[in-house]
């Protein structure tokens, strides 16, 4: 189809927006709130008018590209004096209502708002309010997600990653006019059930509104106390997504550099948790040939996702006797190194302290678990996501560029496997615990070491895997994304699934996509597959592919554990789970208000 976009004929498909045809001929139209990555075009913030005919003797109308359906033989025009002026204005208006406390805000110099002020060319400030931001919410004291509602554009990014993506809906819009805000749905602090800490939201806000709960703070201050021994861990998925953060190749590998950067910053112990997770494949493989052997409900969900947790606990508490009661590599690691570690260091458990470097926003939440403290205290003491640990880099004047490679610290607990790696990416922890499983059934290795059926992107895979002659067939799944792994319990819990096994990551794409990796502006996720291959070319770059060939976990269990789900293994890897449920109520305006919350013009109230 033709159509013309300031006097210059473009080609367009049926159904397109003018938005999306202008940017499919190279056409700039500025924007806010749109996101084309998850299909999001509410045309809230009023930035990307355009001025079309549908004739050419038909009067202009102004409207928002993005959701205004390009037509055959009509006439835009992008960049006329008046839509300029028009941009401006809506930007002035947006900025008088904004908390602009730059210096503080979590998006500092890398703020979508601050760089459409630019674009529209503004000239001045509109006077502000007298309370920027309207007097709206600020949550900083959450465990893992943060709101400064003074900072909101009601773009409504969120509640669409939230809502349509992750299907958790744990966020709605509240009030109305300049106290319009998104709350936690029931308006609590930590909501039962609701948010499930996997911090999407915080990667498609364009603002400060949503981030990851600060901890840069409290990890400057541990590795510069000098009583104290830190121990400092990171996850794969951080290997292969800090570098943007600092230039580099979406995927490219910084594992040597992030050691040097650590132990610049004064960590005593840099380890991987990669080596933790081979030990979750030796725990949570033994718990799987028991159920098999009928110790217990089948299929076995796995339990290293802690936002996938928190998602069971209060949606679908049910669950919880099938869910694998190994904890995650972050904690099985911190458990370890204020034990194991800290006794051939010759210290004790009250001067050691555990930083780790997560993808993931959730891991915050995890690591103040009741049920993870020892004696009272935590077994990790702080966690910082990807996009922390780089700030905290910037804030000791580190150049990720300019650090040179450099090798795990400690000779106990720094090799890992290839299956460790495959840990950060959806399907990885089933696949390396199928490596392990058949050899413990069969004695022997598996021959086809990478397993192409686990390794699809679908958000629900399920396969029929060949256990050997001691095994047999084997039916598993994978499931990436909390919408698919609703569907999946639905199944599970109506006896409608035949599985043994089911692997859940509560983000799209698993560990490397977590809330807490490198944020792209006005993208969602670009950058998956990237990070993805680069995790299974550190497989199979790897001389042991198998988490029980790790020389380093044969010795922690011949000299501490003595074998997986040993006693001592259950006291200090394994955990316990709580109903965390409670019922929701709404009534018929609260759902009437979200149904029609697309359509809503200034002025209409809920009645």
């Amino acid at each position: 189809m033709r159509a013309h976009i300031d006097g210059r004929e473009v080609l367009f498909e049926d159904g397109q927006s003018i938005l999306e045809a202008a940017r499919n001929n190279g056409v700039f139209i500025p924007t806010l709130c749109e996101l084309a990555d998850i299909n999001h075009t509410p045309g809230t913030c009023r930035v990307c008018l355009v001025e079309m005919r549908r004739t050419p003797d038909a009067a202009p109308v102004v409207v928002t590209s993005c959701n205004t359906p390009m037509q055959e033989d009509m006439l835009v025009s992008t960049n006329t004096k008046e839509l300029r002026r028009m941009r401006r204005l809506q930007v002035e208006l947006l900025l008088a209502d904004h908390d602009q406390d730059c210096a503080s805000c979590a998006r500092r110099g890398d703020c979508e708002l601050l760089d459409l002020a630019r674009v529209v060319g503004i000239e001045r400030e509109r006077p502000g309010l007298e309370q920027p931001g309207g007097g709206r919410t600020r949550n900083l004291a959450a465990t893992a997600v943060t709101r400064d509602m003074g900072k909101c554009v009601r773009c409504l990014r969120c509640l669409a990653v939230c809502r349509n993506v992750q299907g958790v809906d744990a966020l709605v819009v509240a009030g109305e006019g300049l106290t319009c805000e998104i709350n936690l749905r029931d308006g609590q602090s930590r909501p039962e059930p609701g948010c499930v800490s996997c911090g999407q939201c915080t990667l498609v806000c364009p603002v400060g509104a949503l981030s990851a709960k600060d901890d840069t703070g409290r990890a400057a201050d541990m590795l510069a106390d000098p009583d104290t021994v830190v121990v400092a861990q990171f996850a794969p998925a951080v290997r292969v997504g800090l570098g943007e953060e600092f230039g580099l190749a979406p995927g490219a590998n910084v594992e040597g550099r992030i050691i040097s950067a650590l132990r610049a910053m004064g960590a005593d112990v840099v380890l991987d948790t990669n080596f933790a997770a081979d030990l979750v494949i030796m725990e949570e493989g033994a718990e799987l040939l028991g159920r098999l052997q009928g110790s217990g409900p089948l299929p076995l969900f796995t339990s290293c996702c802690p936002a996938w947790i928190n998602f069971a606990e209060t949606r679908h508490p049910e669950l919880l006797p099938r869910i694998s009661s190994t904890r995650s590599p972050q904690q099985c690691l911190g458990a370890l190194a204020k034990t194991y570690l800290a006794r051939n260091l010759g210290l004790g458990r009250e001067r050691v302290r555990v930083l780790s470097i997560m993808p993931c926003t959730a891991k915050k939440d995890e690591a103040v678990r009741p049920a993870l403290f020892t004696d009272g205290t935590p077994d990790v003491d702080v966690v910082l996501t990807t996009r922390e640990f780089a700030e905290l880099m910037r804030m000791r004047g580190l150049d990720l560029n300019r650090l040179p490679e450099s090798g795990f610290d400690n000779p106990l607990m720094g090799a890992y496997s290839g299956a460790g790696a495959i840990f950060g990416t959806t399907g990885g922890v089933m696949e390396a615990a199928v490596r392990t499983v058949y050899h413990v059934l069969n004695g022997r290795e598996l021959e086809t070491i990478e397993l192409a059926p686990l390794r699809g992107y679908e958000n629900v895979r399920e396969a029929v895997l060949d256990l050997g002659p001691e095994g047999g067939s084997l039916k598993v799944a994978v499931v990436h994304g909390l919408k698919g792994a609703a569907r999946m319990v639905e199944d599970v819990l109506a006896g409608r699934s035949d599985h043994a096994f089911i692997e859940v990551m509560a983000c799209p794409g698993g560990c490397m996509d977590g809330g807490g990796q490198p944020r792209v502006k006005r993208a969602y996720q670009p950058h998956a597959q990237a990070r993805r291959q680069a995790l299974f070319a550190i497989d199979r770059g790897c001389g042991v592919r198998q988490s029980h060939n790790n020389p380093l976990i044969k010795k922690l269990y011949e000299d501490f554990l003595e074998r997986p789900n040993s006693h001592l293994a259950h006291e200090l890897l394994h955990t316990g789970y709580a109903d965390r449920r409670r019922e929701r109520y709404y009534t018929m305006k609260e759902i009437w208000r979200e149904i029609t919350l697309g359509t809503r013009v200034h002025g209409q109230n809920d009645h």
